[in-house]
């Protein structure tokens, strides 16, 4: 029996070997060695002293900070390595030219054969360290709530120092603190984003900068002002008729504006006063206008919130003898003949100023309610007119003048034409 284990030695070792020889094949075509390449792989930089500590500073160029990596293992363990897992590491003591650092590659906890980046250095531009303090400029992003506008914006802090490559440094225009305002309604200080802006007013990458804002950053103090009607009221004392003829009415457009400030101050103001010698008008024996800046009446503390809004339009209607004026709002005209696919809207006049000229005893009981009328069977494309108004008069009585009205004809939508 011992004779027959030890017999045909070299049967067995061919056995043996051929065996191994199997396991490797069948091993390696269940779990081929191959390649794998991993994109968006960060490069980190040690040693940065080697420059930084004089007075020099670098750049990352071409893009090089991301490189892909491929690696070289088998196909098992390709697929548990994630990008997460690899290492790609530029050393400064290894700078060569001047420009270029060769980046190293590793996977810690993985078996693999080989592994390289692509491209195969991180570039680098060295140059001069600068620093300089820049005024921070604050601005908003988004809207604050309904009846509310920005006041006062001022940052904190007012000013910033930065340090980095003197040719980014040497391009910063200006300074920026952006924060977000939407829905605001209460002044608050709101964390402030930096950004800065080269004089083209493109935004520059911060990344290679260092600034002393610290760990609170910027914030921006945003102050609200209330936003309030106010009604406009002339004093008329100072209006006078000519002989024989009476001022029957003193109309403002409009008739009320929207002012803004803080809330003590819009308190104490319940309508903005246009003073007497200011509408100070002898003789009238006509329909008069006068427009009026009102932005000098304001006090102090408030002010228009419509900067271009400041002007109103005083209409003085003076009675004839003889003559009646009548009120007409344009909600009230009927309209004739309007084309079917076009709607109206009227202009900026809100109510109409109608003279009429008949004897007393008929004026004095005529009402012009329901009897004033455009007629657009002429107006058939969408635009802007000046359209003539008609006036359904009794007899004996007539038009002092000729009244028009501007009315804005526009296409109505598919859904207006449905319904």
């Amino acid at each position: 029996m011992k004779r027959r284990l030890t017999a045909n030695w070299g049967l067995k070792i061919l056995a043996f070997f051929s065996a191994v020889l199997m396991w490797l094949v069948v091993v390696n075509i269940d779990d081929p060695v191959t390649d794998k390449t991993y994109n968006g792989i960060s490069v980190s930089v040690i040693n940065e002293e080697i420059v930084t500590t004089t007075n020099r500073t670098y750049q990352i160029v071409d893009n090089t900070q991301e490189v892909s990596v491929t690696v070289s293992a088998n196909r098992s363990v390709l697929n548990k390595i994630k990008s997460e897992d690899i290492v790609a590491i530029a050393d400064m003591k290894e700078l060569s030219l001047g420009t270029q650092i060769p980046i190293d590659v590793s996977i810690p906890g993985f078996k693999y054969e080989k592994a390289f980046t692509t491209p195969g250095n991180l570039q680098v531009k060295i140059e001069d360290e600068a620093k300089n303090n820049f005024p921070i400029t604050p601005t908003t992003t988004g809207t604050v709530r309904e009846g509310y506008v920005l006041g006062e914006l001022k940052p904190n802090p007012e000013k910033v120092t930065l340090r980095g490559p003197k040719s980014v440094i040497d391009s910063i225009s200006r300074v920026v603190a952006e924060a977000n305002v939407s829905g605001l309604s209460e002044n608050a200080d709101i964390e402030g984003k930096l950004i800065l802006y080269d004089m083209n007013n493109n935004v520059i990458d911060q990344t290679l900068l260092a600034n002393n804002l610290g760990k609170d950053g910027v914030s921006v103090r945003v102050t609200l002002n209330q936003i309030r009607s106010v009604p406009v009221k002339p004093d008329t004392s100072m209006i006078t008729a000519a002989s024989g003829c009476k001022v029957s009415a003193v109309n403002v457009e409009p008739r009320e504006v929207r002012v803004t400030g803080e809330e003590e101050h819009l308190d104490k103001l319940d309508k903005i006063e246009i003073p007497a010698e200011d509408l100070a008008i002898s003789d009238l024996s006509e329909r008069t206008e006068r427009m009026v800046d009102i932005s000098a009446y304001l006090p102090d503390g408030v002010t228009l919130a419509d900067e271009n809004a400041g002007s109103v339009v005083i209409t003085i209607l003076i009675e004839q003898p003889g003559v009646k004026n009548y009120e007409v709002s344009t909600s009230s005209i009927t309209v004739n003949n309007l084309a079917d696919d076009l709607e109206l809207v009227y202009g900026a006049v809100v109510d109409l100023e109608i003279q009429v000229r008949g004897p007393a005893e008929i004026l004095k009981v005529f009402t012009i309610a329901k009897k004033v009328s455009i007629d657009l069977k002429d107006y058939h494309t969408p635009g802007t007119y000046l359209v003539p108004v008609t006036v359904e008069l009794p007899e004996g009585c007539e038009l002092v003048d000729s009244e028009e009205v501007e009315i804005i004809l526009e296409k109505k939508t598919e859904d207006d034409q449905e319904e």
